[in-house]
């Protein structure tokens, strides 16, 4: 079965009880039980719920995976993941890594004992197993990276990190399985934002983990429940409901992206631009080995912080917003927005970086819109 009819069909079979063609959505909180112990499969909705399956046997299709588990946000799940490991433990994570997490990393978990080592891609890719020690047990990736469009090669890391025992996360959100699956490129977990891409539409928040590792998930299901950070019913069905479009959706986010990428890069006042779709691009041949296309994200320098505070405040159909991945098109100052809590580190962001998720509309309006910001 292929992508486009995966999406569309896993885990949502037709309602036995109406025949709905659409996944209903189960909001109880409880589940009638025939005796002490003896129900359909359902006894309370922290612990499972049917929309919630549906969902996630559907996403777990679509990355490859035997396995997969539904979070009430890409923070919910990345917490949810961090309870594998203890005080003492050692992570090695590339260091343009997403602000919440490294926010996550380095203020709520670094303080109760855990060691983090922060790695550029290119390191990552090519001398990993030189930074891993005995307590090394999870190797975090992003590829590509979020702002700065890194690109990490997925097999070479996977292979340093399990020749020390390490697992290895890769957060996919960017390039969604239908671009990229790192599980079949050697990682153990998979990690989503569910409201970014997979959603789509800017109007729910999510998370998901998937893998093949039968103990792993046994023990993301006990924390799943035993934690709670579970997503409602209506959030599940929100994001099933994205999932259905996501490959015509990436396919435009994709068109549209290497045009206005394009742009950009024969722009005068555009310094630099980061797109693993462009040749220029450093990661370019890796992207393109491990990636079915080169994703919706462009992010690019201008020459000075005040300049691009100012672009970004000129544009009318790219809204100034934080998020990614939905149909509509959004501009942003990841220095002072989404990445602000990077700003004492030494990978900071730059403060002259504009990131653009680039959306669905006709290609010729987002061109013109940008353009004419950029017409100062």
């Amino acid at each position: 079965m292929k992508f486009e009819t995966k999406a569309i069909h896993v885990g949502q079979e037709p309602d036995p009880a109406t025949g709905a063609v659409t996944t209903p959505i189960y909001q109880t909180s409880t589940f009638v039980q025939e005796a002490v112990g003896v129900h359909k499969g359902y006894d309370y909705a922290r612990v499972a719920n049917p929309t919630r399956t549906a969902l996630q046997e559907c996403l777990a299709a679509l990355e490859g995976a035997a396995h997969g588990h539904a979070f009430s946000s890409g923070l919910g799940a990345t917490t949810t993941l961090m309870h594998l490991l203890s005080p003492g433990d050692h992570v090695v994570a590339v260091n343009d890594v997403y602000g919440g997490v490294y926010r996550m990393f380095s203020q709520v978990y670094e303080p109760k004992g855990y060691r983090f080592t922060y790695l550029t891609p290119d390191v990552i890719s090519t001398g990993l197993a030189d930074h891993l020690d005995e307590q090394t047990k999870l190797v975090w990736l992003e590829t590509p990276t979020n702002p700065l469009l890194n690109i990490v090669d997925i097999r070479t890391a996977a292979a340093a990190a399990h020749a020390a025992g390490a697992l290895v996360v890769v957060d996919n959100t960017f390039a969604t399985p239908y671009l990229q699956r790192p599980l079949e490129l050697g990682a153990d977990l998979v990690l989503h934002s569910t409201t970014k891409y997979l959603g789509g539409h800017s109007d729910v928040v999510g998370g998901f983990v998937a893998t093949n590792d039968d103990a792993l998930s046994e023990r993301l299901a006990f924390l799943q429940k035993s934690l709670g950070a579970v997503p409602g019913p209506f959030d599940c069905w929100l994001v099933l409901r994205g999932i259905k479009t996501l490959a015509v959706r990436m396919d435009r986010h994709c068109e549209n992206a290497v045009a206005i990428a394009s742009l950009l890069e024969r722009h005068p006042r555009v310094e630099r631009v980061l797109y693993p779709g462009l040749p220029s691009h450093p990661g370019h041949r890796l992207a393109a080995r491990q990636m079915r296309n080169f994703g919706g994200m462009v992010s690019f320098l201008l020459g000075s912080e005040d300049e691009a505070a100012v672009v970004v405040a000129r544009t009318q159909i790219w809204k100034l917003a934080e998020s990614l991945g939905g149909v509509e098109s959004l501009i942003e100052l990841p220095a002072r927005m989404t990445h602000a809590s990077t700003a004492d580190a030494p990978f900071a962001v730059p403060g002259s970086l504009i990131r653009l998720s680039v959306g669905i509309e006709s290609v010729d309006d987002l061109l013109a819109d940008l353009d004419g910001a950029l017409a100062i």
